[in-house]
C-alpha cells in the first residue's frame, strides 16, 4: 500500500508506470485545478488519453477511485486558497474583537496577508497556461472583461491598461450597458476574461455559460476552485486572496492582471508603441495629463 501525497506516490512509482500511466500522472501534476473541477471524461479528452487510464493510474498508486485522488486534489487547493467559510459580517466581527482586545496589529498582518499571497501566486502559477493564455488573448479579434461586485474595479484597471495597447479590449456591463449586447456577437475567434470570487456574481456565472456555448475563449480568474465558472474555462487562474480584513484581499489579483497586461506589451510590437505614444499625445493636448502627472 502506498501512502502520502499524490505528488509523493507518483515519485516513488514513476520508473514501474507505462508510458500512458506516466502521461495520466503528469497531466495530475502540472493540472491539479482541473482534476479537481473538470469531468474525468473532459480530463481525458484534453489530456488525449482513455478515461480508463486515469482511473487504472489512480489504482496503481494507492487509490481506491479516481474520485478519492480527485479529492486530494480538492483539498491541496483548499489549503492553498482561503476557503471563505466565513461571511464578510463574520469576518467583520472577527476583526472588531481582534482589535478592540489588541490582538491583532492589523497594518503588519495585512501587509504579511498580501506579501504571502503574491509569494504563492508567484510559486504555484503555471507558467505554460499562462503564457498560453495571454497569447491567446493577443490573437483574438475582441477581448470582453467583465468583472461584478468587488471585481469590478479589477477589470476596470485591466481594461485602461489594455486600451494603451489596442482598442479590442473593453468592458462588459460598463455603467448600466447591457452584458447580452456585448456577449452579441462574440465567437471562437473572441475572448471573454471574468474576474469573480465568492460571493459569485450570478451575472458573471451566466455570462460564462453563454460565451462557451457561442465558442469564446473564456478566462476565469477566481480565488476558489468552487467557482461555477471554472467549469467552462478554457483557462482558469487561481489566486490567493486571504486577509485578516472582512473582505478578500485584491492585491494578488492586481499583481496577475498587470502581468498579463505586461506579458501582453511584450508580444504587441512597434505598432502598439506608436499607439501608446499616441494616446500620450492625445491625452497632454486635452490636458488629461501632463509630463508631470500619472497618465
Amino acid at each position: 500500500m502506498l501512502y502520502g501525497t499524490f505528488a509523493q506516490r507518483l515519485a516513488m512509482e514513476y520508473d514501474q508506470l507505462s508510458d500512458r500511466l506516466r502521461q495520466a500522472g503528469d497531466y495530475v501534476m502540472a493540472n491539479p485545478l482541473n482534476t479537481a473541477t473538470r469531468s474525468l471524461r473532459s480530463i481525458a479528452a484534453e489530456a488525449a488519453l482513455p478515461p480508463a487510464t486515469f482511473s487504472r493510474m489512480a489504482r496503481r498508486l494507492g487509490y481506491t477511485s479516481f474520485e478519492l485522488l480527485r479529492d486530494e486534489m480538492r483539498s491541496r487547493i483548499d489549503r492553498q486558497i482561503d476557503s471563505h467559510s466565513h461571511s464578510f459580517a463574520d469576518r467583520a466581527r472577527r476583526l472588531q474583537q481582534d482589535s478592540s482586545t489588541g490582538a491583532l496589529d492589523f497594518f503588519g498582518a495585512h501587509r504579511d496577508a498580501c506579501l504571502a499571497n503574491v509569494q504563492t501566486l508567484a510559486a504555484g502559477v503555471d507558467h505554460a497556461l499562462l503564457e498560453w493564455t495571454v497569447e491567446r488573448l493577443h490573437r483574438s479579434r475582441r477581448v470582453l472583461l467583465l468583472g461584478a461586485l468587488g471585481s469590478t474595479g479589477i477589470v476596470e484597471h485591466m481594461s485602461y491598461m489594455a486600451n494603451f495597447l489596442t482598442d479590442n479590449w473593453h468592458m462588459a456591463g460598463r455603467m448600466g450597458a447591457s452584458v447580452g449586447s456585448a456577449l452579441t456577437g462574440l465567437g471562437p475567434e473572441d475572448s471573454l476574461v471574468i474576474v469573480t470570487k465568492p460571493p459569485f456574481a450570478r451575472k458573471s456565472i451566466l455570462a460564462a455559460n453563454q460565451a462557451k456555448e457561442q465558442g469564446v475563449f473564456l478566462v476565469v480568474i477566481t480565488d476558489s476552485h468552487t467557482c461555477p465558472a471554472l467549469a467552462k474555462a478554457d483557462a482558469g487562474l487561481l489566486v490567493p486572496t486571504s486577509s485578516p480584513h472582512f473582505f478578500s484581499s485584491y492585491v494578488a489579483t492586481l499583481f496577475l492582471v498587470e502581468t498579463m497586461i505586461g506579458m501582453l506589451a511584450g508580444r504587441s510590437g512597434a505598432e502598439a508603441t506608436a499607439r501608446i505614444a499616441e494616446v500620450e499625445r492625445r491625452n497632454r493636448k486635452l490636458e488629461e495629463a501632463s509630463d508631470r502627472h500619472e497618465t
